[in-house]
């Protein structure tokens, strides 16, 4: 896909999308999105108590939870504001190597936007650009219902 894929009334600025996870879990995990390119969106994570399994490595719980995050806020800034829910449908994660310390990137671009259904490739990397994981996302477009 070429050119720029988000709604034209979407956020546009990496703070604006931030300030909404301040007090939810991405904000307890320390994870922030610091780019909005055309067509993929960028996060980052920090590798530390909250993100480590036992043994000192990134879990792989908390790469997934980067990459379902980056997913389903590129499916929402594609969309008019207020008028879907995007819901994941499924996600996998493979994970290729280990990291202990840092931040890891997650990115994530589109495979496929339907009208009612996103798949995106979500790629985690450490802070060199090593390939820490690859994931893909199906997310789902539900209309808000208004009332009357």
């Amino acid at each position: 896909m070429s050119g720029r894929i988000w709604h034209p009334d979407a956020f546009d600025r990496p703070e604006q999308l931030n300030g909404m996870e301040k007090n939810r879990m991405l904000g307890h995990l320390g994870v922030e999105i610091v780019e909005i390119g055309d067509d993929f969106l960028r996060a980052r994570m920090p590798v530390d108590h909250r993100t480590q399994q036992p043994f000192g490595l990134l879990h792989g719980g908390a790469s997934a939870v980067l990459a379902e995050s980056v997913g389903s806020w590129s499916s929402y800034l594609c969309t008019p504001p207020g008028e879907y829910q995007v819901l994941g449908l499924e996600i996998n994660v493979s994970h290729l190597r280990p990291a202990r310390s840092g931040y890891v990137y997650g990115t994530a671009r589109p495979i496929r936007l339907g009208s009612m259904v996103h798949v995106w490739g979500i790629q985690v990397t450490d802070e060199e650009g090593a390939l820490l994981s690859v994931s893909r996302l199906t997310t789902s477009l539900r209309r808000i219902r208004k009332s009357r």
